[in-house]
């Protein structure tokens, strides 16, 4: 597994889960307890991850779709 994005703005996550999920990438969603317990205020992060095999193309997605990658400004 690899961490395709980090990210606390929801609309965002379903966004891009979306478009992996219309391309066949299967797309995982971490943290997401950790943000319920700090109490929905969105100071905690979700990560979106994928699996190795499907990175470049989840990151390729992304980019055609110009969603900002970590490290891509």
């Amino acid at each position: 597994m690899k961490e395709l994005l980090r990210t606390n703005d929801i609309a965002l996550i379903a966004y891009v889960q979306a478009l992996l999920r219309a391309e066949d990438i299967d797309v995982f969603e971490f943290d997401v307890n950790m943000s319920v317990l700090e109490g929905s205020i969105g100071i905690l992060p979700r990560r979106l991850m994928v699996r190795s095999a499907d990175h470049f193309r989840a990151a390729a997605v992304l980019r055609e779709h110009e969603v900002p990658l970590p490290g891509e400004g």
